[in-house]
């Protein structure tokens, strides 16, 4: 393919949609990717990338840019948030990444984001358009039209939603209204690591289980920062990602925790908060030119963190079938999403497992303890299903193991 064609619209500038601007500049296909927001910006902070995002890195090329500013965990511990005793306690070592051929790492998401964006303004087949929210959407068999808020119209071969939670390529031709919310309400902070507790300044992810609540914690940016996040059940609503969040509410949720659980949230004076929502799995997010990835087609609770994982999953797959069927757009969407849903619908599913797993009060708190300390003394906490290769994605040989992060004093 040439640069000469009508591009690829993809709505969205986040992981996802920048995402699937470079897997698809690099099969030959231009893009033209329409971000609604004045920059090219992730708002969050910390997020986990398993195995199986290693691979897409190494697919598009992003590893080494990846490896300089992520964060290389040497282990994963659950603890008990009300009584601080340590229930089980996972080495990433070795032995891991022999498993699944691939490191863990944590990242924040603006580094991420970024390293994505660089590549994309590296291919003179993508351009980026900021401040474009999309108002309208036609497609009119032999291509897509576009007009957006600003007056601006975009013509394209075909078009892509990647504008996440509160798509508006969904509502178009999915029509499930507003996603579901969890009842799960997330605060999250980034400190730097000399601010963070001595005791708990360790290179590892140690998630404190309570009772409808648990707080995680992890180094970030090469050991530079600390990320803590803490989640509850609440009531309160508020759309988005970008609000400030109520210290006292939070407190009070976690009057009943450990010491070294309240004071982790004493360190912390400004929090934003964003409400959990997901969605129930669908099987067809495709309709003629058009098609969902990442978050518009399969929105998902944090607890397996996988959500930039699996959008990344669905770029290099949704590449791999347009290059596979060129020119014919209705058949690669139906194609790509005929390889993900079942992957993706499992992912979700968990998702909301583990959230109960999570937040188990009572007897299922006392015995998600007592399991996971038999399956962990086992060897049984196998996430192949997660971490490993998936027949629809191409099979990427070893990735190097990283060095330890060494924590900044």
């Amino acid at each position: 393919m040439s640069g000469k064609e009508t591009p690829v619209l993809v709505v969205g500038g986040g992981i996802g949609g920048l995402s699937t601007a470079l897997a698809l500049s690099r099969k030959g296909i231009p893009v033209q990717v329409l971000e609604q927001a004045p920059e090219f910006k992730e708002i969050g902070a910390g997020i986990q990338l398993g195995p199986n995002v290693f691979r897409m890195f190494e697919v598009l090329g992003l590893t080494e840019q990846m490896f300089h500013w992520c964060a290389f965990p040497e282990g994963l511990e659950f603890r008990d948030s009300i009584t601080a005793e340590t229930i089980v306690d996972m080495k990433i070592d070795k032995r891991f990444h022999d498993k699944y051929h691939a490191p863990y790492g944590v990242i924040h998401r603006a580094d991420m984001l970024n390293v994505i964006l660089d590549a994309c303004k590296k291919s003179n087949l993508i351009k980026l358009a900021i401040s474009q929210k999309v108002v309208a959407i036609d497609d009119t068999g032999s291509g897509v039209t576009v007009k957006t808020e600003s007056g601006e119209t975009y013509q394209g071969s075909a078009l892509v939603g990647c504008d996440g939670l509160w798509s508006t390529v969904r509502e178009k031709i999915v029509g499930d209204g507003k996603p579901v919310v969890s009842g799960h309400i997330a605060y999250r902070a980034v400190l730097p690591t000399s601010e963070w507790p001595v005791e708990y300044r360790i290179p590892k992810m140690i998630v404190w289980c309570g009772e409808k609540t648990h707080l995680v914690h992890y180094p970030l940016r090469r050991g530079e920062l600390f990320n803590l996040v803490v989640v509850f059940h609440s009531d309160r609503y508020e759309e988005g990602w970008d609000t400030y969040g109520d210290p006292a509410e939070l407190h009070a949720r976690f009057a009943d925790k450990c010491e070294p659980v309240r004071t982790l949230l004493t360190k912390v004076n400004a929090w934003k908060m964003w409400v959990l929502c997901d969605r129930p799995a669908i099987k067809n997010w495709s309709q003629g030119r058009i098609t969902l990835l990442g978050d518009a087609a399969h929105p998902m609770l944090q607890y397996l963190a996988q959500g930039g994982n699996t959008a990344m999953e669905d770029a290099v797959c949704l590449a791999n079938q347009i290059e596979a069927m060129p020119g014919d757009y209705e058949a690669a969407f139906k194609k790509y999403q005929e390889l993900r849903y079942l992957r993706t619908a499992r992912v979700q599913l968990m998702a909301r497992v583990f959230g109960e797993i999570y937040h188990a009060s009572g007897v299922n708190r006392e015995l998600r303890n007592k399991l996971l300390r038999e399956w962990s003394q086992e060897g049984s906490l196998d996430m192949s299903w997660l971490y490993g290769h998936q027949p629809e994605l191409p099979r990427v040989g070893n990735i190097p193991m990283p060095a330890p992060t060494r924590l900044a004093s």
